[in-house]
């Protein structure tokens, strides 16, 4: 059987965003996948409890999703409320469902303090950058490298997460186990 992706679900357009909007990845790939019937879409942030839409949501301090796990970090709303539990409990539900679906990989929405696996934002809420990166428009903090809680909660299960600005280094993988 051909390895299946857990994709973010709003990489697939639907609108589960903290701003009530998808994000859709239009790649040929992508729809390849869906035809194949490899996507499985899933938002950890909703299935963890959280509202759509929602405040914006950061990891506080300049920390990472693994810092969250081991306590050292929270998640918080641009509100000042503490989302930290959502977030770990969306997390590990996202866990689950990739291995009910036999789920190898994960492709995942940068920036998110659930999903981002290439960079997520420092929790200043500030609306900066560092040099290198590209400013989507949306009000955040600062780009940092790093996984956000879901991304880190996934690689401690053993599946490989890929970013959507990864999407060749994933299709690779994929075409070399199936």
């Amino acid at each position: 059987m051909p390895p299946k992706i857990l994709i973010s679900a709003c990489l697939l357009g639907r609108p589960v965003r903290y701003d009530g909007k998808g994000k859709p990845l239009n790649d040929p790939m992508i729809e390849r996948w869906k035809s194949e019937g490899r996507l499985v879409g899933f938002c950890p942030e909703q299935a963890g409890g959280l509202p759509t839409p929602r405040p914006p949501a950061e990891i506080e301090g300049g920390m990472n999703g693994e810092d969250v796990l081991a306590g050292r970090a929270r998640v918080l709303e641009l509100t000042g409320c503490d989302v930290t539990a959502e977030f770990i409990d969306g997390g590990k539900r996202a866990v689950a469902f990739a291995g009910e679906q036999g789920c190898r990989f994960a492709l995942l929405i940068d920036g998110s303090p659930s999903c981002g696996s290439g960079f997520i934002y420092d929790g200043s809420f500030s609306g900066t950058r560092q040099p290198g990166f590209i400013y989507d428009g949306s009000f955040s903090g600062t780009r940092q490298p790093g996984f956000g809680v879901t991304a880190a909660l996934m690689r401690q299960a053993g599946i490989e997460v890929f970013s959507n600005h990864e999407l060749h280094l994933l299709a690779e993988r994929v075409q070399y186990l199936s």
